[in-house]
């Protein structure tokens, strides 16, 4: 499993010295990384229908509990099969889609590292493995949302979904440490097991809320909703992708996971079902407004995210495996309906609904897929959608029977509604007369329209086989999510009853509503009226608020004079440290023990006040220079004093290259000081005594602080055995180096990143002006 997640990292790094390549004839080879992972996963389907689940532990971090395990059971092949199945689809979809793009080895390096990211979600057994390929999903979506780099609004919705789902990130990780720490383990699958631990804890609101906060942002979820349709600015295999079947699953995928394990309770329920019921009707009335074919699919897709979140709010094993069963349903035809959308944009170069017409006399096959997959999404006997809503209403048929008409009556309306908005997006383009400026089109190259097809073929064939399919793909996944047996059985046909009535009025009610719902510009317009209300431009004002705060805060704080940033980081340390020694209460001295002050040290200490005076009220330089000096080799003997000679050596050498250096800096200055007005030497003077006072408190305190040897006892036994160091105090420094220069690092590299775009940055002669 270890490769498989790594496969498509090492391959997106080739890329970089061999893109060239790939833009011409080696392109073709792209396509069988993601077959390859497909069969690999494949081969493992009967044994994981049997209930046999795969495990592999690769240490990594383990001091800190961050290891590379890997988990698959039903719930990871699933997806892991929807990743790189539809993956298969799009790669040789996107092939023909970008061909001749000058970007183009650029797009499938980014592609590659997000199927990477994505199969780690899935696969992941720590939760902090599952953060970082969860972050690095979100990164890899912001290239590929931000393609098209040199169109301005293609960059506004990148920044807008990294903003979102990257603040998600951080409230999961919040969550999921915070987990972890109350269970006592990293682990996903010993989690399992303290379900009580959590849910009786009395942080157990604050751990769900966290998690669903970053479930939310990443499946786009009420009010977060709004960045995947603007997401939809990004080339067409990038939403069949990743807005169809993965990633905006991902948060999808958590909710399940965490099932077993944060779940069961009326908190985690009824959020989940009201933020889910409301996602889904509410999205699914957005998309009859629609005339954009993207935006059409945008909304609908945060329509099923929402049906999705519902049924695993409700949490029954009727809703579970209708949830198992309808995240395979929607991944078909939506990726289908994606790519559909893409060819017609490709041959016509508009997605405007009210425009397009008749297309099926020019594009047959293409024609055939979105037929098919339009036909899933709304539920017709025989497809796999057919036996997808037949679930969704006996779930909510069967929760609660004081709540039984209502979320039937809301899982019925926002089913018409996506029927309604499938077949806008499957059947309209096609129907009816073809318009003259469509006349010459012609169908594109097979590897464009046979892709979507295949998939809207599955789903036409998972319908008349719908137990087979169940047995081995979706038994074990609904079992993984409820975390018991659930007794799964697909079948075409179960008999005349109520959730057969509601299928077909569903059908009906959607088809009619198709026929008479007529999207325009001017009913856009009209629901443009409430933008100022919407969670967009609520979080809008919100990052302007927080634009004016940043730039107040940075005038007000940062006007670029050192002794002033010197002073306000002082004064805050003081603060703290002052506000610490506080809470810690009265200090008390035993002055008895005390050792005697000998008359060596009262010299040393004259010699230093003397030094210190000379410092501040000399007017040259060069004497505040060589008393600083003093200083510093007064504290040398103090080292030596108290048998500490290796930090006097080090203090004196030190030292001493900073007077040298201090010199030669200094030389081309002025001699003499110009000091400022009497205040400011008084204020400086004031905050220098009371760091001083404050330094000298805490030295009291830690010197009549009971002595516990816990640390030192942990370093003693584990200096040689973990680190093999005979030196305890170097293995303390080296660890501390460690973390300092990891994190110079990142900030190197972060720098040398901006300098080098800096460098290869070409601007246009009109952006020069």
């Amino acid at each position: 499993m270890l490769f498989t997640v790594l496969a498509g990292l090492i391959t997106s790094s080739l890329l970089i010295p061999f893109g060239k390549l790939i833009k011409t004839k080696w392109s073709i080879l792209l396509p069988f990384i993601p077959v390859v992972l497909f069969l690999f996963y494949v081969m493992h389907v009967p044994s994981i229908a049997e209930g046999t689940n795969f495990v592999q532990r690769v240490n990594w971090v383990p001091s800190l509990g961050v290891n590379l395990d890997f988990r698959l059971d039903g719930l990871s092949l699933l997806f892991a099969l929807l990743i790189t199945g539809v993956g298969t689809a799009i790669f040789f979809y996107g092939r023909t889609y970008l061909k001749g793009h000058i970007y183009f080895d650029r797009f499938f390096g980014y592609l590659l590292l997000f199927m990477s990211a994505m199969l780690g979600v899935v696969l992941a057994d720590n939760i902090l493995t599952l953060f970082i390929f969860w972050e690095l999903t979100s990164i890899s979506s912001f290239f590929l949302i931000g393609f098209n780099n040199d169109d301005k609004s293609s960059r506004d919705s990148a920044l807008t979904a990294l903003s979102i789902t990257g603040l998600g990130g951080f409230f999961l990780l919040a969550g999921l440490i915070l987990a972890g720490n109350i269970a006592g383990t990293f682990v996903i699958s010993e989690l399992f097991m303290k379900h009580e631990v959590l849910t009786i804890h009395p942080l157990y609101p604050l751990i769900i809320g966290l998690l669903f906060i970053g479930a939310f942002t990443k499946s786009a979820q009420f009010p977060f909703h709004f960045w995947l349709p603007g997401a939809m600015k990004a080339p067409t295999p990038v939403s069949a992708y990743l807005h169809s079947a993965t990633m905006v699953k991902a948060g999808i995928y958590l909710l399940a996971r965490f099932t077993p394990i944060l779940g069961g309770t009326d908190l985690w329920s009824i959020s989940l079902m009201v933020v889910g019921g409301f996602t889904m009707i509410f999205a699914a009335v957005h998309a009859l407004f629609r005339i954009d074919l993207k935006g059409i699919l945008a909304y609908s897709t945060i329509s099923a995210l929402g049906v999705l979140t519902f049924l695993l709010g409700l949490g029954t094993p009727a809703a579970i495996i209708a949830a198992s069963v309808f995240i395979l349903v929607h991944a078909l035809y939506k990726a289908t309906l994606f790519m559909v959308t893409g060819i017609i944009d490709h041959e016509t170069h508009t997605r405007d609904i009210s425009v397009l017409s008749g297309l099926r006399k020019v594009l047959p096959p293409v024609f055939v897929a979105a037929l098919l997959a339009a036909l899933s999404s709304a539920g017709l006997p025989l497809t796999f959608g057919f036996i997808g809503k037949d679930l969704i209403y006996e779930a909510t048929l069967h929760f609660n029977e004081n709540w039984t008409i209502w979320l039937t009556l809301l899982a019925v309306l926002t089913n018409v509604g996506l029927v309604a908005a499938g077949f806008m997006a499957g059947i309209k383009p096609f129907a009816g007369k073809l318009p003259s400026a469509f006349s010459n089109i012609h169908l594109p190259y097979p590897s464009l329209w046979i892709p979507p097809l295949v998939l809207a073929i599955f789903g036409l064939a998972f319908g008349l086989v719908p137990g087979i399919i169940g047995n081995y793909f979706n038994h074990q996944t609904a079992n993984a999510i409820a975390g018991i047996e659930t007794d799964m059985h697909l079948k075409i046909w179960h008999g005349f009853n109520l959730v057969l009535i509601l299928s077909m009025a569903t059908l009906l009610a959607g088809t009619l509503l198709y026929v008479v719902n007529k999207p325009s510009s001017s009913k856009l317009q009209m629901l443009a009226r409430f933008d100022g209300l919407s969670p967009q431009a609520i979080f809008r004002r919100l990052a302007r608020g927080l634009k004016d705060f940043a730039l107040f805060f940075t005038r007000r704080f940062h006007n670029g004079y050192l002794r002033a940033y010197h002073l306000k980081i002082i004064l805050f340390a003081e603060l703290l440290l002052a506000y610490k020694l506080w809470l810690s209460g009265p200090i008390s001295i035993d002055f008895d023990s005390l050792t005697p002050l000998s008359w060596y040290e009262v010299v040393i200490v004259a010699i230093l006040i003397g030094a210190l005076y000379i410092i501040v009220s000399a007017k040259s330089r060069l004497a505040s220079v060589v008393s600083t000096s003093v200083i510093g080799y007064c504290m040398c003997l103090m080292f030596v004093f108290y048998s500490a000679p290796d930090l006097a050596m080090t203090q004196f050498t030190i030292d001493t290259l900073t007077t040298v250096l201090f010199v030669l800096v200094l030389y081309k200055l002025p001699g003499f000081i110009n000091f400022t007005s009497k205040t400011v030497l008084m204020r400086d003077a004031l905050v220098a005594l009371g760091f001083g006072a404050i330094l000298s408190l805490i030295a009291l305190r830690v010197l009549f602080e009971p002595n516990t040897t816990e640390i030192s006892n942990f370093y003693g036994e584990n200096a040689y055995l973990l680190a093999k160091g005979k030196n305890v105090v170097n293995v303390i420094l080296v660890d501390f180096r460690v973390a300092d220069t990891l994190f110079e690092t990142v900030v190197l590299s972060i720098a040398a990143l901006g300098v080098y775009s800096l460098i290869r940055l070409r601007l246009k002669s009109s952006e020069k002006e």
